[in-house]
């Protein structure tokens, strides 16, 4: 399967390039790369069903839990189930897209725009979710007398719908460009199509740039500010587990860093290319290269989302051990923590759940 280079940066579907492409009639000749072609196709596709059934197992457990045995009508279980769609409607494409990259696409335009579109959205969602969530925490911490006043589910469900419409819209582009079309070479392809090269091009700049202000600048900073007063919040206090807070606080910070600031910085250096018309004479494999291992790094974020955002709370492992029995392997452990984390004003729980 292969795609071609121009759309590369901006596509899951993406795998390599081709010699020549077609939009709207309009032909344009591009470099053919067999080593990166090689190295998606192998790599990809195999990361792809690795991510669904991983970001399934966790995510559809951590559902059954908050049906089984929570209450979902309060803050923090109705966003922690809010993240859990967004993550699973990320997710579910993956195995369509997986398949795409060794053969061509066989489910039908309407599939292609839809699937894509749910990608987005739920891509999306689950940055702004992680976002509002640390929000709320910061909430609940550092400003704990004015929160029990204004924490109310009237103000979750606005901030959840304002949520789910910037993600539908910005998701609107990817359902107008995306189309199928024939190529000689490698059959039905799934891409933006029916538009000249500099709309394709203009939206695309569009994209990432929306990409990487809105879904990773301004999520970061807002996260890194939150939990630095979270971090400090806590030092003030006498909580008996505080350094275990700290730690965990710290691994929330670097797993977002480290997943997504690779990615986006290839997305600003590709948007830079296309700015400046590089990206006809870009016949190097290396931005390829790196583009596979930081988007496949980035898509692994949803993966590890549901054992940050909740199995580091005593109510959920408590909840699991229930499922899974007694012998389930921090059942002592977590007994022990329950009783000291009801000394304390603040605690890691607390935090977490």
């Amino acid at each position: 399967m292969s795609l071609g280079d121009e759309e590369q940066m901006d596509n899951p579907l993406a795998t390599t390039t081709y010699t020549t492409t077609n939009y709207d009639d309009e032909l344009v000749t591009l470099c053919q790369k067999e080593n990166s072609h090689n190295f998606g196709a192998l790599v990809v596709p195999a990361f792809f069903y690795v991510v669904f059934m991983v970001s399934l197992v966790g995510n559809g457990l951590i559902l059954f839990l908050l049906l089984k045995f929570e209450n979902i009508k309060t803050v923090t279980n109705f966003f922690i189930l809010n993240l859990v769609f967004s993550d699973l409607l990320f997710t579910l494409p993956l195995p369509f897209w997986g398949y795409y990259h060794h053969d061509q696409w066989i489910f039908g335009k309407t599939s292609c725009q839809m699937l894509a579109s749910m990608f987005y959205i739920g891509f999306y969602s689950s940055i702004l979710f992680l976002t509002v969530m640390t929000v709320d925490r910061y909430m609940a911490v550092v400003h704990a007398i004015y929160a029990t006043r204004t924490r109310k589910m009237l103000y979750v469900y606005m901030v959840t719908c304002l949520v789910w419409v910037i993600s539908f819209f910005s998701a609107i582009p990817k359902f107008i460009l995306y189309g199928t079309r024939d190529n000689v070479f490698d059959g039905v392809l799934c891409e933006e199509t029916g538009f000249t090269i500099e709309k394709i091009n203009n939206w695309k700049l569009v994209g990432f740039y929306q990409q990487v202000v809105m879904f990773f600048l301004v999520p970061l900073f807002i996260i890194l500010y939150c939990y630095s007063l979270i971090v400090i919040k806590l030092n003030s206090t006498k909580m008996h587990n505080k350094d275990r807070a700290i730690k965990l606080i710290f691994l929330i910070l670097l797993a977002f860093f480290v997943c997504w600031t690779p990615y986006n910085i290839i997305i600003f250096i590709r948007a830079r290319q296309i700015s400046g018309g590089l990206w006809e004479d870009d016949c190097s494999d290396s931005m390829d290269y790196a583009f596979f291992i930081c988007r496949n790094i980035a898509y692994f974020h949803c993966c590890i989302n549901p054992f940050f955002y909740t199995f580091v709370g005593t109510k959920f492992r408590r909840h699991l051990s229930q499922v899974l029995g007694k012998w389930i392997m921090f059942g002592s452990r977590y007994r022990q923590s329950s009783l000291s984390s009801r000394t304390s004003e603040y605690s890691p729980q607390t935090i977490y759940e």
